[in-house]
């Protein structure tokens, strides 16, 4: 079936219930009419045409005024039978009014635009920091909602707000708000929202184990200072990756904002089914927005990833840190087995001084750290450095640095020395590998 649009299809006692002691219009799934419902307009042709030439109704004061193919008012004393009827009800909006033609209650049209799911829940916030409801029906909406009502209907007042979403497991998130159709305050008509989704290739991982990723959020009053290429910038909402990819990560957010439940891992409380979104993929750019208090930064993400990051700050722009090299050592068996173990990155050439002299350089990493530590019993070990910035005794910024790597261990490792390139590359690589040590004694 299909929504009900010709009054035709519509059967007095059957489709459409009229009571003229309650006065009330009911409409009941049944005959013609199915979930999929029926038109306002249909239904206000419908009572027109029963008016006409029913002897019974047209000693009646007629149910309803139209202002519009989609806006109607229930007068007379008229209202629908219950929220079923209601909820049947598509394209259009009304507003039950008393005799002095003042509103008792309000109920507008939602209707989105675009293509969603047909097993796709769409949902609806009604105020800010309120809950959420699901719509009576999954896919595409068209469905009433009321807005108003006074003391005797329920005493409030939504017409100021209304946001709609749409968030499903390996499907693109989409939400609208009255501010993105150019509507400040609703009354009882129909509206518009766009609202569509497809499939979401970054999503790969079944929700149990993004569970087990350990990502949080956590949304700040006071502004939180991170640096981007030495330059300091706010943030007011901070994701911490627990050191995982950027598609983990984003997985990680996008469950969480599917939560009907408190997210924010800080003081504050927000309900993951009506929050914001905070990331994007562009290809595989990983984006952060801005939220409404303020930009979103992520600690703790691999290394390696730094390249395709762009984090969105309080002012709303866009930064992104300057080129990271990564450089993966590997390390061989005898380094790894040997709880001494050592290694040191030098310049292989620099103007201060090149490597196997006394003013042999070591190379720093973007935070302005010494490459040089404990193997700590690892078969490798990822570094960065600041390709486009790194001007240490004065070697030319944004150039390939040429590189010597030794390692030394005690009592299973000898020295041992490798040369390579740090180029403008994430997959930059030296490989460490010891001959056994069989003389090394200190007893």
């Amino acid at each position: 079936m299909a929504i009900i649009f010709d009054p035709d299809n519509l059967n007095d006692g059957t489709e459409v219930v009229v009571n003229t002691t309650t006065k009330t219009v009911r409409l009941v799934v049944a005959g013609n009419l199915s979930t999929d419902g029926v038109t306002l307009k249909c239904v206000y042709s419908k009572l027109k045409e029963l008016w006409k030439t029913s002897s019974t109704y047209v000693k009646f004061p007629f149910p309803m005024i139209p202002i519009t193919d989609e806006q109607f008012e229930l007068v007379n004393g008229w209202d629908f039978y219950d929220n079923t009827t209601r909820y049947l009800i598509r394209s259009g909006g009304w507003a039950v009014k008393d005799s002095g033609g003042v509103s008792l209650e309000e109920w507008a049209g939602i209707i989105s635009l675009g293509s969603i799911g047909g097993s796709d829940q769409p949902y609806f916030q009604q105020e800010i920091g309120g809950a959420s409801s699901n719509f009576q029906l999954a896919g595409a909406v068209n469905q009433a909602v009321k807005i108003y009502g006074d003391a005797t209907h329920g005493n409030f007042d939504y017409r100021d707000y209304m946001k709609v979403f749409v968030r499903e497991y390996q499907k693109s998130y989409a939400s609208a708000s009255l501010t993105d159709i150019g509507v400040t305050d609703m009354t009882y008509q129909a509206y518009r929202f766009p609202l569509a989704n497809a499939s979401d290739l970054k999503i790969t991982h079944n929700d149990a184990t993004v569970s087990g990723y350990g990502l949080t959020i956590t949304w700040y009053a006071a502004a939180q200072v991170r640096s981007i290429g030495g330059v300091n910038r706010n943030f007011h909402v901070i994701i911490d990756g627990n050191n995982r990819t950027a598609e983990e990560i984003y997985e990680g957010v996008q469950r969480l904002l599917r939560q009907n439940s408190d997210i924010d891992s800080g003081a504050g409380t927000k309900n993951g089914k009506v929050t914001n979104e905070l990331l994007q993929f562009v290809g595989d750019t990983l984006k952060t927005k801005l939220d409404t208090t303020g930009g979103t930064y992520i600690d703790n993400f691999q290394t390696a990833d730094i390249n395709r990051l762009v984090m969105v700050d309080d002012t709303g722009t866009e930064r992104t840190f300057p080129y990271t090299a990564v450089l993966t050592l590997q390390f061989g068996e005898n380094l790894v087995n040997d709880v001494n173990a050592v290694y040191r990155v030098f310049f292989t050439t620099n103007p201060s001084g090149d490597f196997g002299t006394s003013n042999a350089l070591l190379v720093q990493d973007d935070a302005a750290v010494n490459m040089s530590g404990n193997v700590g019993g690892l078969s490798s070990k990822g570094l960065t450095f600041a390709y486009d910035t790194n001007t240490q005794g004065g070697r030319t910024a944004g150039t390939d640095a040429a590189i010597t790597v030794v390692a030394i261990g005690l009592s299973t490792g000898q020295y041992v020395k490798a040369t390579g390139t740090i180029a403008r590359s994430a997959a930059n690589s030296v490989s460490l590998v010891s001959s056994l040590e069989r003389n090394y004694e200190n007893p």
